[in-house]
């Protein structure tokens, strides 16, 4: 596949952004990517509803600080800024009183100036989190519903150091859509997975299903579950701290499910966001009628997420219109259409929606921020600083260790 400066091991928006950054720079580069498609966790599809809707990342985060969003305003696509107060909170099948939700907002409130002032040496979240139903509401938020992972397995330490994402927008035609955009012109050698990577010569080889890559440095943004698993062997093997960090960062998950709802919207508006908290963190989330579209998505975290993984797509959607008759009544099934269930627990170029440390090992994002011998480097959203498990922050991530590359190219 011939002799470059620069090999990047996934298309991704890290791995896009790279991409621009060498090429702006007068230097030689190859794009391999295992998957058939570009954008990574970035991916809209009309397959399954006949509108875009997005199988991946669908919020442009922090959009004061996105570059995404700029390429959205400049592309004229439609943004809904979405303010993620929650509009509608549920325990089981009753609905809470206005008394219930001031109590979840004050303990929203609180939750956070337990984060700032933190100093124990226990780094799980929940270890912040008092018994009780106003609690447990704000923390399904922090902990299955932001970061994918539930508040025991969550580090203080890491979920302190992600920023504040508002603002928040929602894009109708797709953030997935947008990301491939964004990457439309950069030449990509698609289903070309990479076996192995040695680094044991001057630059490195970059051994593909479709042959060897011989360049002077690779950047790597390929998940730390993707890595964790072997499915990119290095030779020689990699430092202890780098192996150790993979598996202290391991993938959360965020599901996906939703449902066609037809000739009725519940009594929601569009846009509202409910909450039904259950037993044993079996709770959902629901994004209602994004855009007036006659959809409900519904999201499952953390190890719930997990669970219906396995339990399978059919039972996921039980799972969803269930909960739904179980407040608005049995009549919600004559009004259900098509529905999907995404898995990306299932898909071997990725292994999860993203990552989060484990408690006490917040430090291995640092530990993967360091370039391997001026020849390899790591990038994606588990390397984007404060915008850690977003596409913006991917992006940013990619852009930055290009710059360092470069700069060690001379």
């Amino acid at each position: 596949m011939g002799d470059v400066d620069v090999v990047i091991v996934g298309a991704g928006s890290a791995g896009l952004s790279a991409a621009k950054a060498v090429r702006a720079a007068g230097r030689s580069f190859i794009v391999v990517e295992a998957m058939d498609r570009i954008g990574g966790r970035a991916w809209t599809t009309s397959d399954d509803f006949g509108v875009p809707f997005d199988i991946g990342c669908a919020w442009l985060h922090a959009g004061d600080r996105n570059p995404y969003y700029a390429d959205a305003q400049a592309a004229k696509w439609t943004l809904y800024h979405h303010d993620m107060n929650l509009d509608h909170l549920y325990y089981g099948n009753r609905k809470a009183s206005e008394e219930e939700e001031a109590e979840v907002r004050k303990a929203d409130g609180t939750l956070s100036q337990l984060l700032e002032s933190h100093s124990s040496d226990d780094d799980r979240l929940s270890s912040l989190l008092a018994k009780g139903h106003a609690v447990r509401a704000a923390a399904t938020f922090s902990g299955p519903m932001d970061f994918g992972k539930d508040d025991d397995e969550i580090s203080i330490a890491d979920f302190r150091a992600a920023a504040d994402l508002d603002p928040n927008y929602f894009t109708k035609e797709g953030f997935g859509a947008l990301v491939a955009q964004f990457g439309a012109d950069v030449p990509v050698e698609l289903s070309a997975p990479v076996t192995k990577i040695r680094w044991d010569l001057p630059g490195v080889a970059v051994e593909t299903a479709k042959g060897t890559i011989r360049a002077k440095a690779a950047i790597v943004t390929a998940s730390p579950a993707v890595l964790a698993y072997e499915e990119i062997a290095f030779d020689p093997a990699l430092p202890d701290a780098y192996e150790e960090a993979f598996f202290d960062l391991p993938m959360g998950m965020l599901t996906k499910i939703p449902i066609e709802i037809k000739d009725t919207r519940l009594g929601l508006a569009a846009f509202d966001d409910l909450l039904i908290e259950r037993h044993a963190r079996h709770d959902i989330f629901f994004l209602c009628f994004p855009f007036d579209l006659d959809l409900m998505v519904g999201f499952v975290g953390g190890d719930f997420a997990w669970e219906m993984s396995v339990a399978g797509e059919a039972a996921g959607v039980d799972f969803v219109v269930d909960r739904l008759c179980s407040i608005f009544g049995s009549d919600v099934k004559m009004h259900v259409g098509r529905s999907m269930m995404t898995n990306w627990g299932a898909e071997k170029y990725v292994r999860g929606a993203y990552a989060a440390a484990r408690p006490g090992k917040a430090k291995a994002r640092e530990t993967l921020s360091r370039p391997l011998a001026d020849r390899i480097w790591f990038a994606g959203e588990h390397l984007a600083g404060p915008l850690i498990q977003t596409c913006g922050g991917a992006r940013l991530s990619g852009e930055a260790v290009a710059r360092e590359v470069l700069r060690t190219l001379g």
